[in-house]
């Protein structure tokens, strides 16, 4: 039996790309990719798998913050084929990276789904860049996008008569109001998008390149750690905790990635995590003075400062 296999971000609009497929009774099998650095409308994963067991639809999970994916998605990321948006961000390599992977999966007539909307998003979404993640997949008239499918050019699925083109839509652009009056008329329920992706973010960048560019074998803890504190670089890395919280987190970490720790016990402070041994006189320097207000003796560091 012909099956869709639908990209689910868990956002509205890959919601209703499954709702619109299963009301033309169309077997539906659901991929998510747990990216490193975000980027899904809905990144708790609780919430995909309660949607997904709810529409009665199998959930594959695409684990990119573990190996083998994630240094193939790094790869992408240091060496994009087709640009970056205003910071880090390779939108259509990471489309086709995505959808070469969903491929892998696909069976005799069944194709891919998702809840793309044409012009929605500059840097992946205008219809030449849907064109381009098609062909660079090989998935040629195999990717049907339901909510904007009769602006685009026919799919297979739809010639076969597998689809009815007549039921589908045709959304365009940035406004989300027909997407919402539709959800309402379909009850589907839905979350705020959050977090989105950290790649997009300017001031992020400066961290993940220094990562990229000084160290090889990069864990899933090395990536969380870039929106965790501050960050030097002497030797190797340093890297100190701004409040308990982070403190924590940091300890936790540190946990699989072993550095060198220092942890305030007399008076409150900084932990502080190093790779270099011969850091330490350093570390122990940072970790006394911002554990103090003193902002001006703070300043010594900023040569060292990641930015």
């Amino acid at each position: 039996m012909t099956k869709a296999i639908v990209l689910f971000s868990g956002g509205l609009d890959s919601r209703l790309a499954v709702k619109l497929m299963q009301e033309q009774n169309i077997e539906i099998e659901t991929i998510f990719f747990k990216l490193p650095f975000g980027g899904g409308c809905c990144n708790n994963f609780e919430c995909v798998l309660n949607y997904s067991q709810m529409q009665g639809v199998k959930l594959r999970v695409i684990d990119c913050t573990k190996s083998p994916y994630l240094e193939k998605y790094l790869e992408i990321i240091k060496n994009p084929r087709f640009g970056t948006g205003t910071s880090m961000n390779p939108c259509k390599d990471c489309k086709i990276f995505m959808f070469k992977i969903a491929k892998e999966f696909l069976e005799g007539e069944d194709f891919l789904v998702t809840g793309e909307v044409l012009g929605q998003r500059p840097m992946s979404q205008l219809k030449r860049y849907l064109e381009l993640t098609e062909k660079e997949s090989n998935l040629q008239g195999r990717i049907l996008r339901p909510l904007s499918a009769k602006l685009l050019p026919i799919t297979i699925p739809e010639q076969q008569k597998i689809v009815d083109r007549e039921k589908l839509l045709e959304i365009e652009g940035r406004h989300r109001k027909k997407q919402l009056e539709l959800a309402k008329k379909l009850n589907i329920k839905f979350p705020l998008p959050t977090g989105g992706c950290l790649l997009c973010e300017k001031d992020y960048a400066p961290k993940l390149k220094d990562i990229l560019k000084n160290k090889s074998d990069i864990k899933n803890e090395d990536i969380q750690l870039l929106s965790i504190g501050r960050h030097f670089r002497k030797n190797k890395k340093i890297i100190l905790g701004k409040n308990e919280s982070q403190n924590n987190q940091i300890i936790e970490l540190n946990k699989i990635l072993k550095y060198n720790i220092i942890i305030p016990t007399k008076i409150p402070g900084p932990v502080v995590i190093y790779e270099d041994k011969e850091d330490k006189p350093l570390a122990e320097q940072m970790q006394k003075v911002f554990s103090t207000k003193d902002i001006e003796s703070k300043k010594q560091f900023d040569k060292y400062k990641i930015r």
